[in-house]
């Protein structure tokens, strides 16, 4: 008897823990799947189930956004750069379902949208609806640049970043704001103390690391894996634009700070000079842009951003750089149509070049053509009477881009190394006497240009 009570109590337990595992199976298939959006539908064509999820999450994402009426844009450089291999075939397919999906079920751990701050006004209300769709939500704030300047430093705090989770699977969510240049800028993601570092795997996201600045897109609505989506028109001339977006900010704080020591010169010629400067600037942008030129602030004008935040008043030129292999024959008659007449051409194309264009009364525009060798870069100069050529020589660089009066344009991203090699460890000091021939700190005597040359790498206008 107590043999047959054994194996009968034996029997319940087993069957009770099968109830409990069959129970345990089922809650979590039909309570905490559809609470935290762990699981989700049948796996949409031949993708497996995790890659649905990132489909899924896409999809609820573009529906909370839509019934906020909040317009984004795909940004994602994996999505856009698969898209971009098929953007004809996107452009002219119908609207009917995929066979598969292609783009959004791409292994990732983030989708990333771009969202223009004018068109939104940061309704508390997208985010309670997030929660109730299973969402978790995370915004990432700091202080707004352009509020910057040298009388206020303040700087009132701006979203810059969203980041909404569900399941395994986040959307990044960068806010663009436009700029006085007439560009867009996204800020850095810098998580403050009390946040969670563990949210996501923030390291891996393709933009925050540092700020950015992209010209203004022209979108296109298309169906992607039968989601509806806006894209830049061209991914591909995005993705490029994306490889070298780094921003910087011109240095308020260190300006102020120089001014304090060497009081600003307000003068009528010193307001003269930096008015006529700007607008030289300005026109030589237009057209080297037109041109399709690279260029960056170089010599005293990069000197008088990164020091005073402005053109230094005594430099009396404007200077700028650009690397011989983007030369192109059709700078100069550009210039002389944009109503600058070149003033001298010195060197050529092979060796040294520089270019001085003149603008409105004694302002000049001054071009210098880099040339890169294996360790270092330099550009050339020449004295017109001797023939003597001389060589300044500059550790490597890359671009970023800043705003300066007014103007998106470039200026070396190693600034205070570009600084340092032309002006020495004593660049913060104002000089108003420089000879160009002496007084860098990277200059190189380069030998003298053979006689019968001189009519073509000497010429004065």
């Amino acid at each position: 008897m107590q043999k047959i009570n054994r194996n009968v109590v034996l029997a319940l337990l087993s069957l009770t823990s099968l109830v409990f595992l069959l129970f345990q199976l089922c809650y979590y298939k039909f309570y905490l799947s559809q609470k935290n959006g762990a699981a989700f539908s049948k796996a949409r064509g031949s993708q497996s189930g995790q890659d649905s999820t990132r489909w899924h999450v896409v999809r609820k994402f573009l529906g909370l956004i839509s019934s906020h009426n909040i317009p984004v844009y795909l940004i994602d450089p994996l999505i856009l750069g698969l898209v971009d291999k098929d953007i004809e075939q996107i452009r002219s397919s119908p609207d009917g379902p995929s066979p598969e999906c292609k783009y959004f079920c791409a292994p990732r751990d983030f989708t990333t949208f771009a969202l223009l701050d004018k068109t939104w006004k940061h309704d508390a209300g997208l985010f309670r609806t997030a929660e109730k769709m299973g969402f978790q939500w995370l915004k990432i704030i700091n202080k707004d640049p352009r509020l910057d300047g040298m009388d206020d430093l303040s700087g009132m705090e701006i979203p810059l970043h969203y980041i909404f989770k569900l399941a395994s699977h986040a959307i990044h969510l960068v806010v663009f704001y436009e700029r006085s240049g007439n560009f867009l800028w996204h800020g850095p993601l810098r998580l403050k103390q009390h946040m969670d570092r563990k949210f996501v795997p923030f390291r891996k996201l393709h933009f925050g690391r540092y700020p950015g600045a992209y010209e203004k897109p022209e979108l296109l609505l298309v169906s992607i894996d039968d989601l509806k989506v806006q894209i830049p028109k061209n991914p591909s001339s995005f993705l490029e634009e994306m490889s070298h977006s780094r921003f910087l900010e011109c240095r308020y704080r260190e300006a102020r700070a120089f001014f304090q020591l060497y009081p600003d010169d307000a003068s009528l010629d010193a307001v003269e000079f930096r008015k006529k400067a700007k607008s030289l600037l300005h026109l030589a942008a237009l057209t080297l842009n037109n041109l399709g030129v690279k260029f960056w602030l170089s010599s005293g004008t990069c000197l008088g951003w990164f020091r005073q935040c402005n053109v230094i008043p005594h430099s009396k030129d404007v200077d700028l750089g650009i690397f011989i292999r983007d030369y192109k024959a059709d700078i100069i008659p550009a210039f002389q149509k944009a109503g600058l007449p070149l003033k001298h051409k010195f060197g050529k194309v092979e060796d040294s070049l520089e270019l001085s264009f003149q603008g409105e009364d004694d302002v000049k525009l001054d071009i210098f053509f880099f040339y890169e060798e294996d360790d270092h870069i330099w550009n050339g100069g020449t004295q017109a009477k001797s023939g003597k050529k001389f060589k300044y020589l500059f550790p490597k660089f890359t671009l970023c881009w800043t705003e300066f009066v007014e103007l998106k344009v470039h200026v070396p991203c190693e600034t205070l190394q570009y600084v340092e090699a032309n002006y020495g460890p004593e660049w913060k000091v104002p000089v108003k006497t420089w000879d160009w021939k002496s007084s860098p700190f990277n200059v190189q005597d380069n030998g003298i240009w053979p006689i019968d040359e001189w009519d073509n790498v000497i010429q004065i206008y």
